[in-house]
């Protein structure tokens, strides 16, 4: 499922300060952060970041759980109920609120209990390495949503997260048509031991350093567009799929909003939900997908576009739906015609919300023109021809007509 925003975390009447340390460690901070490292009774952070520090009489020391986000609250609740006026620092890498775990402490602290102390980021310092100006830059911090960034001539930092990342945004790259593109890796930024290791996305091989980040100068292609409507062989499919022209209507009706959730029912190759989130970063989906077969080949799409994070349900609606979180928008592309779908969708609208369901059968044009006449919208047929070989010659064929119905929730 979509990650939830997760509950905050009582804390008492302490503030919590956050410390960025580069690779270049203690000798560097400033020392009136020092001093708050010092003073502090408890420091919290990963265990090579806790090597960094001196020795310091009757401070308790804590690494980070693992798995990080699932019992991080618990370390911080029962760290509450131990503190009265206690000190209490955590250490972050470089900037803490830039893909670190500052940002995770805000969120469960809130950010009135929380002080950021940053030092200068790994993103930073590998452009100053480069020569990259911000504004040329994209960072990707999760290296399985490269490839819907590349595009010609493109700058791009990925924060890597192990040794194994740059083998695979290689593999990657090398996938979708850009194995030519510049890489480099850039590890241990700021210290002593810190290395450049240039190559190609091609010729790149072995791990790299645990602690890096790997710069990409894109070069091949094709690319596909920022636009809706990406071509119908960039999906793997059986046939079941919402094709190139009618899917850029409804995505344009659908209206994707940053931070907003789909669910794409009767998913077929999940295209609609892929590019759905491909439209921001923080847009979210839930394809759901009655087929077993169908729902792995969505994972597959979603992975090989760059949108790992499309969630897949296997089942049918509406009984799939029942635990899902609420939708902005709902696009229907298969099954509006069973019994319940298009009210369960209905009812599980804000205020606001957009539903988008489409149609090729007499049925279900019929289901689509009753909710029409009940609840307004839009009522559209897609008609769309394309030129083939007609013996010698050539004409226009036909592609089966498309009922669409788009609604937005008053």
């Amino acid at each position: 499922m979509p990650a939830a925003v997760p509950a905050r975390v009582p804390w008492p009447a302490v503030m919590l300060h956050v410390v960025g340390i580069g690779a270049d460690g203690w000798d560097v901070l400033p020392e009136p952060t020092r001093a708050l490292v010092r003073s502090a009774e408890v420091v919290l952070g990963a265990p090579r970041q806790l090597g960094l520090l001196p020795e310091i009489a009757n401070q308790r020391r804590t690494a980070w759980p693992s798995p990080l986000r699932e019992r991080l609250p618990g370390l911080l609740a029962d760290l509450a109920g131990e503190l009265d006026r206690a000190a209490v620092v955590a250490l972050a890498s470089g900037d803490p609120l830039v893909a670190g775990i500052g940002s995770t402490l805000v969120e469960l602290l809130g950010p009135e209990s929380v002080t950021v102390h940053p030092a200068v980021s790994s993103v930073a310092l590998a452009r100053a390495r480069l020569g990259w100006p911000a504004e040329t830059v994209e960072v990707v911090r999760d290296p399985g949503t490269v490839v819907r960034h590349l595009a010609p001539g493109r700058r791009i930092l990925v924060l890597s997260q192990d040794a194994a990342t740059p083998t695979q945004v290689a593999r990657a790259l090398v996938g979708s048509g850009f194995g030519a593109s510049g890489f480099t890796v850039l590890a241990d930024l700021g210290a002593a031991t810190e290395s450049v290791r240039r190559s190609t996305a091609a010729a790149w091989t072995g791990d790299a350093p645990a602690l890096h980040v790997l710069a990409v100068e894109c070069a091949g292609g094709p690319a596909h567009g920022l636009l809706a409507g990406l071509p119908d062989d960039a999906f793997e499919s059986d046939g079941q799929l919402t094709r190139r022209d009618p899917r850029a209507g409804a995505l344009a009706r659908l209206a994707p909003l940053p931070g907003n959730l789909l669910w794409d029912i009767g998913a077929g190759a999940g295209s609609v939900a892929i590019e759905w989130l491909r439209a921001h970063p923080t847009c979210r989906a839930v394809a759901v997908e009655r087929v077993p077969e169908r729902a792995a080949r969505i994972a597959r799409n979603a992975a090989s576009l760059g949108v790992p994070a499309l969630t897949v349900v296997t089942g049918a609606a509406p009984a799939a739906l029942a635990d899902l979180p609420a939708p902005d928008a709902v696009f229907v592309g298969g099954g509006a015609s069973a019994p319940g779908v298009l009210d369960a969708c209905w009812s599980a609208l804000p205020r606001g919300g957009r539903l988008v369901a489409h149609g090729v059968t007499i049925e279900t044009e019929a289901v689509l023109a009753r909710a029409y006449g009940e609840r307004g919208g839009e009522l559209v047929r897609i008609s769309v021809e394309h030129a083939a070989p007609l013996g010698g010659l050539t004409g226009f064929a036909p592609a089966r007509t498309v009922t669409q119905w788009a609604v937005t929730k008053p």
